[in-house]
């Protein structure tokens, strides 16, 4: 009998091929009444697995993670096609990304001096090239200060010093290693120098300021890691204005790392060159020359017009820098504008980092006499250093001299330094320089920009033309003295207001604007020519 009952409930339990079509939402139904019985139980728990088990989109594989340093590269690319300018240069060479993570970059620079052009300037041009690169809605970049470490040092057997050097029982500096160089190892512990140094000449001395603050902040990275980055660098401007002080200051520091260094002028290179064709020593030469760490050559504007000096500098420099070894120029002037100079010079001049730098501002002029006062002990009030700074404008060596002067003056006098004693100094040296007419002074703002005097008087309006004019209306003011009537007359009878608002635009840009900063100080210059 319990047999023929379970048989009849196998009977009338429909099988699973009869049993009616249920989907999820059957098996999901809270209004329908529970079920009990366990096959209904199995396929509302094989449904589910099957509504939870992943798509094939869901397990598709992970998008490939950013490289930020290829995106890096591309913005610098970008960059440097868009916005060629020396200082932009320097940045790109100097920046490196530290760390990426989600649209977010930190990107390390060498000092703070490159932090502060990047987050003031670069910043939000950065921000959208980023996201553009990266087909982002937003991207956020943080600055850092992050100074490259320096190369590792090793060391091995001496050798002989070339001729002109030290005792050979001084050894090199080993060679630093480029990337895509691979330099032969030149042993040593201690730094040696060849010419003559200045160590009065540091970093720590010099004056920084806005007219020489890349200049400064490439000499100081080169100090760090000579051959890395900026390799030539050149830098060019007037007489007097420190450019001598920072190849001293590059040398002096290398040398107490441990470097094997070269500094000479131009005229020393050539006169040594005379003497071993002369002498048939043209293998000592390029011993003292070529076996060196780094080569610095002052006033490199003299060698226009030697053939054989340009020769033998060319493979000098093809030498040492595909050996990774660092080469810094000065100059009066920027290599397009040297006279005679080989292409294949200029070009490799070029090759690096050309910097400038210009005649300092009224600050620094000030800042740079209070570090000379302090450094020589002397008692000197800040209304005569003011003085001073006002009345020498063209360079820093005419700056120091004129307060030496007052100074021996008092000395020679018994005399305490004071303002009335500065202004008889000062009244007794050389007249002070004559700026030149007013209608001079436009004559020559429209020249250096390309203009006519009919373009700064007329009414257009371009971008560059009311640029250029409101340069005019700043010298007009600050150096000619005009009152602002007065210089809206010179400038096509223009009213006073938009003079005022001319010369308090160029004032306000300057304190953000270097190139502009480097544009008014040259064209200053010009003003106080014959």
């Amino acid at each position: 009998m319990e047999t023929y009952e379970a048989d009849s409930r196998r009977i009338q339990a429909p099988c699973p091929e009869e049993r009616p079509e249920r989907t999820l939402f059957d098996a999901l139904n809270f209004d329908a009444p529970i079920s009990t019985t366990p096959a209904e139980s199995e396929v509302g728990a094989a449904l589910l697995a099957d509504a939870l088990a992943p798509t094939p989109d869901a397990m598709r594989s992970p998008q490939p993670s950013v490289d930020p340093h290829a995106v890096w590269q591309q913005l610098l690319s970008e960059f440097a096609l868009e916005m060629p300018s020396n200082q932009l240069d320097a940045w790109i060479q100097a920046s490196q990304v530290l760390h990426y993570e989600d649209g977010h970059f930190i990107v390390g620079l060498p000092n703070a001096y490159y932090l502060d052009w990047a987050q003031d300037r670069l910043r939000p041009h950065i921000k959208r090239k980023l996201a553009s690169i990266m087909r982002r809605n937003s991207i956020d970049i943080t600055f850092r200060v992050a100074p490259t470490p320096a190369p590792v040092r090793k060391e091995s057997p001496a050798k002989a010093a070339p001729l002109y050097e030290a005792p050979a029982s001084k050894a090199v500096a080993p060679r630093r290693t480029t990337p895509g160089v691979t330099p032969v190892a030149a042993p040593t512990t201690v730094g040696r120098s060849v010419g003559t140094l200045n160590s009065k000449y540091t970093f720590e001395s010099f004056v920084v300021g806005k007219h020489n603050r890349i200049a400064f902040a490439a000499a100081e990275d080169i100090a760090r890691a000579p051959g890395q980055r900026f390799n030539p660098l050149y830098i060019y401007g007037g007489v007097g204005l420190g450019k001598t002080h920072l190849l001293n200051a590059i040398a002096n520091r290398l040398v107490e790392r441990g470097y094997s260094v070269l500094y000479c002028s131009t005229e020393q290179f050539t006169n040594d060159l005379v003497s071993a064709i002369r002498d048939r020593a043209t293998d000592a030469f390029r011993s003292k020359y070529r076996e060196i760490d780094v080569l610095l050559l002052d006033d490199i504007q003299f060698i226009v017009g030697k053939e054989s000096t340009q020769e033998e500098l060319f493979h000098t420099f093809n030498d040492l820098h595909a050996a990774g070894k660092q080469v810094i120029f000065t100059s009066d002037c920027p290599p397009r504008d040297l006279p005679g100079l080989e292409e294949r010079l200029r070009s490799r001049f070029e090759g690096g980092l050309t910097t400038d730098i210009v005649a300092p501002d009224f600050e620094t002029r000030v800042a740079i006499l209070q570090t000379k006062v302090e450094r020589q002990g002397l008692q000197a009030p800040y209304d005569v250093l003011m003085l001073i700074a006002d009345r020498v404008k063209s360079n820093v060596r005419e700056l120091e001299g004129a307060l030496n002067k007052v100074w021996l003056y008092a000395q020679s006098h018994g005399q305490a330094i004071d303002l009335s004693l500065a202004e008889l100094v000062m009244g007794s040296m050389a007249p002070r320089r004559t700026v030149c007419t007013p209608g001079r002074t436009v004559e020559r703002v429209a020249a250096y920009h390309g203009m006519t005097v009919a373009d700064l008087t007329g009414r257009r309006r371009t971008a560059d033309v009311a640029r250029a004019r409101q340069i005019a209306m700043y010298l007009l003011r600050t150096e000619n003295g005009l009152s602002l009537p007065a210089i809206g007359e010179h400038l096509g009878g223009r009213d006073h207001s938009t003079v005022s608002h001319g010369v308090e635009k160029i004032d306000a840009d300057m304190q953000n604007d270097e190139t502009l900063r480097q544009i008014v100080t040259r064209l200053r210059e010009t003003l106080y020519l014959p």
